[in-house]
């Protein structure tokens, strides 16, 4: 079983995913998504919780027989792209897939907002995905109540950005 990484056109994900799930489903494919991550934004003075596109115009997709996968999408009517190297499809590695399965959960791909205070300039994350994992945080948007994270996936270093709400700062 492996997760291989299809690329699409940005805004076009969700139609892709359905498309995916309906012309090549199962059982080549075990799990197709795209992640999402939960933020708070400031509307009309009132807060409210939105989701985001973690890796736009990117979905994961989850099978054991990947050669018939990559052969479905030729049918799909949209742009869709397999990634891999030298015309092979290649999976994610385990750390890879660790931090995906670490974030989010199986059937719920959504990462939520998490909770943490800064404590003489070390964040540390009190609850939600993030809590243990402080060390992959590069940045804060205090302001936006964002972290951004920095990852390894397909053999580059990727920036993205993640819910974080910090709720106290002390000197």
């Amino acid at each position: 079983m492996g997760m291989y990484v299809i690329q699409t056109i940005n805004g076009q994900e969700r139609h892709v995913k359905h498309l995916v799930e309906r012309m090549v489903g199962a059982p080549s494919v075990e799990e197709c998504f795209y992640p999402t991550y939960v933020v708070k934004k400031s509307y009309k003075r009132e807060w409210r919780m939105v989701e985001k596109k973690l890796t736009p115009g990117y979905l994961f997709v989850v099978s054991q027989d990947i050669e018939h996968v990559a052969h479905a999408l030729h049918e799909v009517p949209a742009f869709t792209r397999l990634l891999g190297t030298n015309g092979s499809f290649v999976p994610l590695n385990m750390d890879e897939v660790a931090w995906i399965d670490a974030l989010t959960k199986v059937g719920h791909r959504v990462i939520d907002i998490s909770q943490g205070i800064i404590e003489h300039d070390k964040v540390i994350v009190q609850s939600g995905p993030l809590a243990g994992l402080e060390g992959m945080i590069r940045k804060i948007d205090r302001h936006k109540r964002l972290a951004t994270l920095e990852i390894h996936i397909l053999g580059r270093t990727k920036s993205i950005r993640v819910g974080l709400e910090i709720v106290k700062k002390t000197l």
